[in-house]
């Protein structure tokens, strides 16, 4: 993705319905799908104004009116010392404008004094995570998730993934599959089952909730001073979903001992210290709200997120890299293992798991 120039997001800056003109502008954060920048206005408020990816999110519309229903029922709810994202509307009134060239922006304001991590540097930051989407999906409990539209189609849709890696292999459109025989094997002999959540949802065992999808723990903003959670960020994937594939992706991704790309796989565990702090923080805040099979299904979230994604992985590089940033040719083939390691490690601590989810419990 190009670049765009900062006097674009400054001439964008001026059709949004703020006081003042645009005094500083810079590209802000480390994101690979929008493009972001920091706006100073002339009076010292500061705004996030985003240029929206239209390849990755097909649906503007909805995404837009998917965010702005969830965060208008956020607000609503805010305990004082909470915060939530602030949609900026366009002098006409609208929730987002598009440009010229067909190319939809938006704009926040600023959340000051947090801070975004990229790894979980100690327990206390990842249960503060806990704490913050364990507060966002209590915060939604009563939101009807059948109104939101589906931001990416059948996302979480872990047997569809596996459907993708059987075709990937068949085709070897880049003749690799000889060369990740191993890992194949690890991935397709764990295909049974895949379907679980997938096929508790349709029974109505697991009623669909409003979900973020996309929970990184650099997605949380916390406090840069008492590193009390503040905010959940990056809302283009809230759609229908289940609590488990919100609990799930935040495990896989921060309760790990090594980055998501470690070629040394002595040093990627599965950290039962980590995922005790995120389910703590997790549990304080939603467990009431949730349903015995909800609460039962969180373990099995973990695993089957961390599955599929290994799965994407795996199959990502046997098509030839086609979806996922690479900065080398084995690049895919080294995460999809670091991911088969961490669902190896929960297997064998799956009643630890269990009786840690059971223990912080209302």
């Amino acid at each position: 993705m190009s670049a765009e120039k900062p006097g674009k997001a400054k001439e964008m800056f001026r059709r949004f319905a703020v006081d003042g003109e645009a005094d500083g502008c810079k590209l802000y954060g480390n994101g690979h799908i929008n493009e972001t920048f920091l706006i100073t206005a002339d009076n010292g408020k500061k705004y996030i104004l985003q240029k929206i990816n239209g390849y990755v999110f097909r649906n503007v519309d909805g995404v837009m009116k998917n965010i702005y229903a969830v965060t208008s029922h956020i607000a609503g709810r805010l305990q004082p010392h909470q915060q939530a994202l602030s949609l900026v509307k366009t002098r006409g009134g609208k929730i987002y404008e598009t440009d010229e060239d067909g190319c939809a922006w938006r704009m926040y304001d600023f959340v000051s004094g947090g801070v975004c991590l990229e790894r979980t540097e100690n327990a206390g930051d990842f249960m503060s995570a806990g704490t913050a989407f364990g507060q966002f999906q209590k915060l939604l409990s009563d939101f009807p998730a059948e109104t939101l539209a589906e931001s990416i189609p059948r996302f979480h849709d872990t047997p569809m993934r596996y459907q993708q890696l059987r075709e990937a292999i068949e085709k070897d459109a880049f003749g690799r599959v000889s060369g990740a025989a191993a890992e194949i094997e690890g991935y397709l002999s764990r295909e049974d089952g895949a379907g679980e959540l997938i096929q508790q949802r349709r029974d109505g065992v697991l009623p669909v909730r409003v979900t973020h999808n996309d929970t990184k723990l650099n997605n949380v903003m916390l406090d840069k001073i008492t590193r009390e959670p503040l905010c959940v960020l990056d809302l283009d994937t809230v759609m229908p979903g289940l609590v488990a594939d919100d609990f799930g992706d935040a495990i896989r991704y921060g309760a790990s001992t090594a980055a998501e790309d470690e070629q040394d796989l002595s040093k990627v565990h599965f950290s039962l210290e980590f995922f005790e702090a995120f389910a703590k923080g997790f549990m304080s805040e939603c467990a009431d709200s949730l349903t015995q099979a909800e609460i039962k299904s969180l373990v099995s979230g973990a695993r089957l997120m961390t599955l599929e994604c290994g799965a994407r992985f795996l199959a990502d590089y046997l098509a030839g890299d086609v979806y996922f940033k690479v900065d080398y040719p084995e690049h895919n083939l080294v995460r999809c293992r670091t991911q088969l390691k961490l669902v190896m490690e929960m297997e064998d601590n799956r009643d630890k798991m269990q009786e840690i989810v059971e223990k912080y419990r209302k």
